[in-house]
């Protein structure tokens, strides 16, 4: 008995959609680019939250890189890519913190009112900032970056920009340097971080305004 084959074709058509999208060159590089940024700029953020929020649970000593790899999602070789070490995490975490501060400053100076509310709302603002971040491990660490000293003279002229208003208005005094009147409301201020109230920080802003005002 002989085995017979036979050979069967099958034709499959197949449908094929073809999606044609328009780049020039320069255009879908940008593209390509600004992508990369922004997930750049996400991981950044992640690693500077994650870092702060560990911080913040288990203690500065007790932080590690691993940690925070492993919290952000992220593999260590990638968070090397962007941080030499935990330190200059929180110092580029604290960086962008005080410059949200200062932009909490500027519209503060930008609502409506008169140079004297502004100042006073600013001062406030200022004060309770200040009694928020107690004396801590962290807060002498963060302190010594280079951003801060920038931070503080940037502040100095904020305010020295608004007891120049506030005299012009008649409602500051004009017998001392505005430079010396604004390292005297910084330096009273400062204060508020050893008060134990919001309310304690108010009178103490209060006191500040009233060394401020024009003498009889």
């Amino acid at each position: 008995m002989t085995r017979r084959f036979t050979i069967q074709c099958v034709s499959v058509k197949s449908l094929c959609i073809e999606t044609s999208v328009a780049y020039t060159r320069g255009g879908c590089r940008s593209c390509w680019n600004e992508t990369i940024e922004a997930h750049r700029r996400d991981v950044h953020d992640a690693i500077l939250r994650t870092t702060a929020a560990l911080v913040t649970e288990h203690g500065l000593g007790s932080v590690t890189m691993s940690q925070i790899a492993e919290e952000t999602g992220i593999g260590r070789a990638t968070l090397y890519k962007y941080f030499p070490d935990v330190e200059a995490i929180l110092m580029a975490w604290h960086e962008r913190h005080v410059q949200g501060h200062l932009e909490q400053f500027a519209q503060l100076r930008d609502q409506a009112g008169t140079a004297s509310e502004r100042l006073c709302a600013v001062l406030e603002a200022y004060a309770l900032i200040q009694h928020e971040h107690h004396g801590t491990e962290l807060a002498a660490l963060l302190h010594r970056g280079e951003h801060v000293a920038r931070a503080e003279q940037h502040l100095r002229d904020f305010i020295r920009g608004l007891l120049v208003d506030g005299a012009k208005a008649g409602d500051i005094r004009d017998d001392v340097a505005p430079n010396e009147l604004a390292s005297y409301c910084l330096h009273a201020l400062n204060a508020a971080s050893s008060l134990p109230s919001k309310a304690a920080v108010r009178r103490l802003v209060t006191v500040t305004l009233a060394g401020l005002r024009p003498p009889r």
